[in-house]
Protein backbone atom coordinates (compact mmCIF):
# COMPACT_ATOMS: atom_id res chain seq x y z
CA UNK A 1 0.00 0.00 0.00
CA UNK A 2 1.52 3.28 -1.09
CA UNK A 3 1.83 6.08 1.45
CA UNK A 4 0.10 9.16 0.10
CA UNK A 5 0.41 12.68 1.44
CA UNK A 6 -1.90 15.63 0.95
CA UNK A 7 -0.70 18.71 -0.92
CA UNK A 8 -0.55 20.60 2.38
CA UNK A 9 1.50 17.85 4.04
CA UNK A 10 3.94 17.87 1.12
CA UNK A 11 4.27 21.65 1.28
CA UNK A 12 4.91 21.52 5.03
CA UNK A 13 7.45 18.72 4.68
CA UNK A 14 9.31 20.53 1.90
CA UNK A 15 9.65 23.62 4.09
CA UNK A 16 10.89 21.44 6.95
CA UNK A 17 13.44 19.72 4.69
CA UNK A 18 14.69 23.06 3.42
CA UNK A 19 15.03 24.36 6.98
CA UNK A 20 16.82 21.18 8.10
CA UNK A 21 19.32 21.36 5.27
CA UNK A 22 19.91 25.04 5.91
CA UNK A 23 20.26 24.94 9.70
CA UNK A 24 21.78 21.50 10.26
CA UNK A 25 23.83 20.93 7.11
CA UNK A 26 24.43 24.56 6.13
CA UNK A 27 23.28 23.84 2.57
CA UNK A 28 20.62 25.54 0.53
CA UNK A 29 17.97 23.22 -0.83
CA UNK A 30 15.62 24.60 -3.47
CA UNK A 31 12.06 23.29 -3.76
CA UNK A 32 12.84 20.94 -6.64
CA UNK A 33 15.71 19.29 -4.76
CA UNK A 34 13.60 19.10 -1.63
CA UNK A 35 10.97 17.22 -3.66
CA UNK A 36 13.64 14.77 -4.85
CA UNK A 37 14.76 14.19 -1.26
CA UNK A 38 11.16 13.71 -0.12
CA UNK A 39 10.40 11.28 -2.95
CA UNK A 40 13.52 9.29 -2.11
CA UNK A 41 12.56 9.01 1.56
CA UNK A 42 8.96 8.14 0.71
CA UNK A 43 10.03 5.32 -1.61
CA UNK A 44 13.03 3.97 0.27
CA UNK A 45 12.59 4.65 3.97
CA UNK A 46 8.95 5.44 4.79
CA UNK A 47 7.78 1.87 4.03
CA UNK A 48 9.91 0.61 6.95
CA UNK A 49 8.19 3.00 9.38
CA UNK A 50 4.77 2.23 7.90
CA UNK A 51 5.29 -1.52 8.16
CA UNK A 52 6.57 -1.17 11.73
CA UNK A 53 3.50 0.88 12.67
CA UNK A 54 1.16 -1.71 11.18
CA UNK A 55 3.03 -4.50 12.97
CA UNK A 56 2.90 -2.68 16.32
CA UNK A 57 -0.83 -2.00 15.85
CA UNK A 58 -1.46 -5.65 15.01
CA UNK A 59 0.36 -6.82 18.15
CA UNK A 60 -1.56 -4.35 20.31
CA UNK A 61 -4.94 -5.38 18.86
CA UNK A 62 -4.14 -9.10 19.09
CA UNK A 63 -3.34 -8.63 22.78
CA UNK A 64 -6.69 -6.95 23.35
CA UNK A 65 -8.62 -9.55 21.34
CA UNK A 66 -6.96 -12.43 23.20
CA UNK A 67 -8.26 -10.99 26.49
CA UNK A 68 -11.70 -10.12 25.10
CA UNK A 69 -13.47 -12.84 27.08
CA UNK A 70 -11.89 -11.69 30.33
CA UNK A 71 -12.56 -8.05 29.61
CA UNK A 72 -16.14 -8.38 28.41
CA UNK A 73 -17.36 -11.40 30.40
CA UNK A 74 -20.65 -11.09 32.23
CA UNK A 75 -21.84 -14.12 34.17
CA UNK A 76 -25.44 -15.19 34.11
CA UNK A 77 -27.83 -16.12 36.91
CA UNK A 78 -26.66 -13.27 39.14
CA UNK A 79 -30.01 -11.69 39.94
CA UNK A 80 -30.28 -13.22 43.42
CA UNK A 81 -26.67 -12.66 44.39
CA UNK A 82 -26.76 -9.00 43.34
CA UNK A 83 -30.13 -8.41 45.03
CA UNK A 84 -28.83 -9.45 48.47
CA UNK A 85 -26.26 -6.64 48.47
Amino acid sequence: MAIELTKQEIADILLSLQRFFSEELEQDLNEMRAKFVLNYFMQEIAPFAYTKGVSDSEMYLRGRVEDLTGTCFEGGLTYWTKKKK
